[in-house]
């Protein structure tokens, strides 16, 4: 399957596989959007690969939402200079825009509020600050609507 994807310019970012033989395979591009022709051929790529009279299983190809963690290392390089919403092991959150992303580590650019030096008074400072992988649970697209 991951050569098909290649062919259509696609990558395979996630494939579950339910008790009732249920696959859902998640794609996405590392340029532009996944379209309803890249699923249509993973589609039929997939169909054409593994016999329905012998294996019983429903197929489903999506996209990779924007409401999904991304997983993939190509997915983080897609999401540079994006906002992101990441959320930490223990439970600190923290939106920002992902700076740099490797294997073991992402940098963030975020605005945080602390005291200003002499002062009582809390301000605006932009920060920049990498977090290893270990740490963080997910680091999801952040929709803003306002």
């Amino acid at each position: 399957m991951t050569s098909a994807a290649e062919n259509i310019g696609c990558f395979i970012v996630d494939v579950k596989v339910s008790r009732d033989n249920d696959v859902t395979l998640t794609i996405d591009k590392e340029e532009g959007v996944v379209t309803m022709d890249d699923c249509v051929a993973l589609n039929d790529a997939f169909l054409a690969a593994f016999d329905r009279d012998v294996e019983d299983y429903s197929l489903t190809v999506t996209s990779a939402g924007l409401d999904q963690p991304l997983k993939d290392p190509r997915q983080f390089r897609k999401a540079v200079g994006t906002m992101v919403d990441v959320l930490f092991k223990g439970g600190r959150r923290l939106i920002g825009r992902l700076v740099s992303s490797d294997e073991d580590s992402i940098t963030l650019e975020y605005t945080a509020r602390e005291k200003a030096e002499g002062s009582k008074k809390k301000v605006d400072v932009v920060r920049e600050e990498g977090f290893s992988r270990e740490g963080i649970n997910s680091v999801t697209p952040w929709i803003d609507f306002k």
